[in-house]
């Protein structure tokens, strides 16, 4: 007896050649399904395993400026645009990546890297509201218009954002990247003598007075997220530990290179004291990494409370600022 003429002989009993085809084609079937399900487990751990350790970068450098500086510009610009340079273009912007990117598993580096931003944005403002304005009466600049708006914009849009658009849209990095380029066309403005800097002590007062209200407001998110998590441990505590670090990190390095544009006033209204303590309480607060961010009772745990800590210096550094303005308002 032949297959051709009556089937297969399985395991003693006659069965179809269509059958045994058939069953064929599902062993093969369930096969592939597995090898299917074990490439994807390999890949997922090789994604968020292996490549998002590597994407991880939390640059908090102190020593971090502005590697070039146009002759006559300012270097609080210059390192303003260098950090968007660095978080974009060098590190990769995490806060919007895909489900399937490696970073999309991670969380302290996009809190960082849009607290960074977020400073920059509000540094770019003061640039447009207060130092780049003759006696505050002159027209706003075009080239810090167009950066503090770009500035402004959200950290986590996508390429594709089906809440704002079912079309493709303008991801943050890119809008960050304008801005970039449009603090670059002020600054090279600048140095050519076609662009406001006001070197005064009432510019730069009204510079660190809004700084200073903008990390006052960030210490009340502090006080929230204190109250939030369960036991020492807390989602929201970590997110707004390492969005602070950011912007304490980022004002930190702009506003030293803000004192070398302003360093004839802070000479001569002896703020040189209050001045470098201020910038270290801002040092300070940046360059705090805890393995864990811990959320521990502030009255009766054992265990850190590293918000409480991050607080601490965010209010001496408020305090200082606000007793550098007092001093140039005299």
């Amino acid at each position: 007896m032949t297959s051709a003429q009556s089937g297969s002989v399985l395991r003693g009993t006659l069965v179809p050649a269509g059958a045994a085809t058939s069953r064929r084609r599902i062993r093969l079937g369930r096969r592939s399904a597995k090898m299917t399900a074990v490439a994807l487990v390999l890949g997922a751990v090789l994604n968020y395993g292996v490549l998002a350790p590597l994407t991880h970068d939390i640059d908090a450098d102190p020593a971090f400026r502005a590697t070039l500086v146009p002759e006559g510009g300012s270097a609080a610009v210059a390192t303003a645009a260098a950090l968007i340079d660095r978080e974009v273009g060098v590190h990769g912007w995490t806060p919007n990546d895909p489900l399937i990117a490696p970073s999309a598993v991670l969380d302290n580096m996009p809190n960082f890297q849009a607290g960074v931003v977020k400073a920059v944005g509000r540094f770019s403002f003061e640039l447009l509201d207060q130092i780049a304005r003759t006696r505050g009466s002159s027209s706003a600049d075009p080239d810090l218009e167009r950066a503090s708006g770009f500035l402004q914009f959200p950290p986590d849009i996508w390429v594709w954002e089906p809440s704002r658009s079912i079309l493709p849209t303008v991801p943050s990095e890119s809008q960050y990247l304008q801005g970039q380029a449009a603090l670059e066309r002020y600054n090279m403005r600048l140095a050519a003598g076609n662009a406001v800097f006001e070197r005064r002590a009432d510019t730069l007062a009204g510079t660190l007075s809004r700084i200073s209200a903008d990390l006052g407001s960030q210490t009340a998110q502090l006080e929230r997220a204190q109250r939030t998590g369960w036991w020492i441990f807390s989602r929201t505590a970590d997110d707004v530990f390492y969005q602070n670090k950011g912007m304490l990190y980022s004002y930190f390095v702009m506003l030293a290179a803000l004192g070398e544009d302003f360093e004839p006033v802070i000479r001569e209204r002896n703020l040189a004291t209050v001045w470098t303590q201020a910038l270290e309480s801002l040092r300070q607060g940046s360059q705090l990494a805890p393995a864990i961010v811990l959320n521990g009772d502030r009255d009766r745990s054992i265990f850190a409370n590293h918000l409480a800590l991050q607080g601490f210096y965010m209010k001496r550094a408020i305090l200082q600022l606000e007793e550098a303005v007092s001093v140039m308002a005299v």
